[in-house]
């Protein structure tokens, strides 16, 4: 089955962009990838009237990623950008697939669901940085609760059925820990963090809505948190 077409000409969401901004440059492509993939994904999960259908196409992703390089096709921008970031190591955005599939189907979404789903997509974020590897115990801690929180604020906000969005609301909060100062390579994802908990705690409102949601940013690139 080919994958699904999508242009990249598509702009990221503007959160996104902000976090990319201040993410060093080294990162940045690599990072900027992640979100794309992310985003081709989450358009596949919410065009899906059958869940079969989804899981097929997520499917291909899956098999695609865990394929050498060279024997990956040709022609699709995101996968071609994968190889010539990734190579032989994109078998780490895997997780990223795996979780945008258990959020997949006619189910209502239960807590074990979004959890997964959360984890997954911060694991995906977090791997362009070379996992949590060489973090602090509690530096880690503070960056997989950013990229959990960023993941499961952007799904509230997406999320129209009220009970559903109360439960990743819950499950969004509950994945905050003491906040660790982050490293420079992390600000971008430190800036995630923080818009993301405010979004929380405001019931799921979009990340950069308001006016106190530029300072927020600003204030995580400056300190980390």
């Amino acid at each position: 089955m080919p994958p699904p077409s999508a242009s990249l000409a598509e702009p990221l969401p503007p959160e996104v962009e902000l976090a990319l901004a201040h993410t060093p440059a080294g990162r940045r492509a690599a990072l900027r990838i992640v979100f794309e993939l992310d985003q081709r994904l989450g358009r596949i999960v919410a065009g899906t009237s059958e869940p079969m259908l989804g899981q097929m196409r997520l499917a291909w992703w899956r098999e695609m990623l865990g394929k050498p390089a060279a024997e990956r096709p040709r022609g699709d921008a995101v996968l071609d950008a994968i190889g010539e970031y990734w190579r032989e190591g994109a078998r780490g955005l895997v997780p990223l697939v795996d979780g945008w599939e258990h959020i997949l189907g006619g189910d209502r979404l239960g807590e074990a669901a979004i959890d997964a789903f959360a984890e997954g997509r911060a694991a995906a974020l977090l791997d362009p940085f070379g996992g949590t590897a060489g973090l602090a115990d509690k530096t880690m801690q503070s960056a997989r609760s950013a990229a959990e929180q960023w993941a499961l604020a952007d799904l509230a906000s997406n999320v129209s059925d009220a009970d559903e969005r109360a439960i990743v609301i819950r499950r969004g909060l509950a994945k905050r820990v003491p906040a660790k100062r982050l490293p420079r390579e992390l600000r971008g994802l430190a800036v995630l963090g923080a818009l993301a908990r405010r979004a929380l705690e405001r019931g799921g409102r979009p990340l950069l809505e308001g006016r106190g949601a530029a300072l927020i940013a600003a204030r995580a690139a400056l300190f980390g948190r």
